[in-house]
């Protein structure tokens, strides 16, 4: 569904329409810190922001967009109070919010590592309002990235969904999922990933959704695939283990405290919880 966040894309690169907003009545400010966490009310269950306070710094202040009209801009800096990241306090967040944090953790990590032109390396000057950066030497517009990743819920001709881990983790189990490679499609990817990480291929692959994911600057694109076979060969240099699940026996496995699974705030829960609703689109 469509975001509540207007990019104003046909506006931004007017610099004195976007100065223009910072003064509005209803403009807001987010902060983030050097490490893109953002400030919070106790506890992380919303977003604090503030009327901005100082002066409009065009190269420091980042238009995130108008949120039901509503000037949002973002700013790196030192700040007082609690401080969350996304991964934290995501799912205590509204759908505004989550979509606020997300694109001003991505944008405040982009200008803070890529302040040079890539082609010339001279130093570049921001503009249309944070979501470009302009290069003086050699004429060049840069952009944010965006590093597509596909996620996977791998369901058998059983309905028994595949979920795998890492050492890391802990108890905590997933869906598979792995970045796309230059020069892949998103279905090409799919197919290597899962054919990497368990070694099984995939007959039928359904989209279910997308989700930023600003760690730093990924794009989660969701998938459920039918697979071929059940004999599992785990690459462990990918996943330390992987295995098959009915619903009955992920529940229990739940209810005991053997398992636990994504935050709920990731569309790697949102895939999880749909298969055991059995609403899965394959």
């Amino acid at each position: 569904m469509p975001s509540d966040l207007d990019r104003v894309d046909h506006h931004r690169g007017n610099a004195d329409w976007v100065a223009g907003l910072w003064h509005a009545e209803d403009a807001k400010l987010l902060t983030l810190d050097p490490e893109s966490r953002f400030s919070t009310n106790a506890g992380g269950s919303k977003l604090r922001m503030t009327r901005p306070f100082m002066e409009f710094d065009s190269q420091r202040h980042r238009l995130l967009g108008l949120l039901n009209g509503s000037p949002i801009f973002a700013v790196e800096e030192l700040a007082d109070g609690e401080m969350h990241d996304f991964r934290e306090v995501a799912f205590q967040l509204t759908d505004n919010e989550r979509d606020i944090a997300a694109t001003a953790a991505a944008v405040t990590h982009w200008h803070r590592l890529e302040p040079q032109c890539p082609r010339c390396g001279a130093a570049t000057v921001v503009i249309n309002g944070g979501f470009a950066r302009h290069c003086r030497r050699c004429g060049r517009d840069h952009f944010p990235r965006t590093d597509p990743a596909v996620i996977v819920a791998v369901v058998d001709a059983e309905d028994r969904l595949l979920l795998g881990g890492q050492t890391a983790w802990g108890d905590r189990v997933s869906v598979l999922a792995g970045f796309v490679e230059s020069g892949e499609s998103l279905e090409q990817a799919i197919h290597r990933e899962i054919g990497e990480e368990v070694d099984i291929s995939l007959s039928d692959l359904r989209y279910f959704g997308s989700q930023p994911w600003p760690f730093p600057r990924s794009l989660m694109v969701a998938f459920f695939g039918r697979a071929t076979g059940t004999d599992i060969r785990v690459d462990t240099d990918e996943i330390a283990h992987a295995e098959w699940y009915t619903r009955d026996q992920l529940s229990a496995k739940l209810d005991s405290g053997a398992l636990g699974l994504p935050g709920n705030s990731s569309i790697a829960s949102r895939m999880i919880q749909a298969w055991r609703a059995g609403e899965a689109p394959i």
